[in-house]
C-alpha cells in the first residue's frame, strides 16, 4: 500500500475538479459579418454537424443541443421533439418560449442576402444542455 502525502491527494482532486468544471466547455467560432442590414456577428460550431445546435438565451449563447448525444436527457427529450416529431428546430424553440416565457433562438445569418465576411476568432465558452424541467414530450 503506497502513502500519498496530503498535498499530492489536493493536487489530484483540484486536477479533477477541473476536468469537470471544462467539460462544458467548448471551442467554438465567432465570425463577424457585413451584411446589407449592417455588421452581424455569429457564433459557429466548428465542423458542426446538422443535429448540432447554439441555443441562444436574449441573444447570447446559453445552451448546446446534440441530437444524437441521447447520455444527456434534455438531448434525448430534444431528440424526440425534433426528429421523431419531424418538426423544426424553430418551432419547437417557439413552444418553449411560449411555455416558460423565455427567448430562445439559434444564432443563423441568412444566406438569401449579401453577407461579406469581415474577421474570426476562436472563443471558448460554457454552454450547458437545455434544462429539463423547460421540456416536455408532448409540447
Amino acid at each position: 500500500m503506497n502513502f500519498i502525502p496530503s498535498n499530492d491527494i489536493s493536487i489530484i482532486r483540484i486536477e479533477q475538479l477541473i476536468k469537470i468544471e471544462n467539460k462544458n466547455m467548448m471551442e467554438l467560432i465567432e465570425t463577424t459579418y457585413r451584411t446589407l442590414s449592417g455588421t452581424k456577428k455569429c457564433i459557429e460550431i466548428p465542423s458542426r454537424k446538422p443535429t448540432q445546435f447554439i441555443i441562444m438565451q436574449d441573444k447570447k449563447p446559453k445552451f448546446y443541443v446534440d441530437l444524437f448525444d441521447l447520455s444527456i436527457e434534455s438531448n434525448a427529450m430534444m431528440n424526440s421533439l425534433v426528429l421523431c416529431a419531424k418538426k423544426p428546430m424553430k418551432v419547437v424553440l417557439a413552444a418553449i418560449n411560449k411555455r416558460n416565457n423565455i427567448n430562445l433562438s439559434i444564432s443563423k445569418i441568412s444566406t438569401l442576402v449579401f453577407k461579406k465576411k469581415k474577421k474570426s476568432k476562436k472563443i471558448v465558452i460554457a454552454l450547458k444542455p437545455l434544462p429539463e424541467e423547460w421540456l416536455d414530450y408532448s409540447l
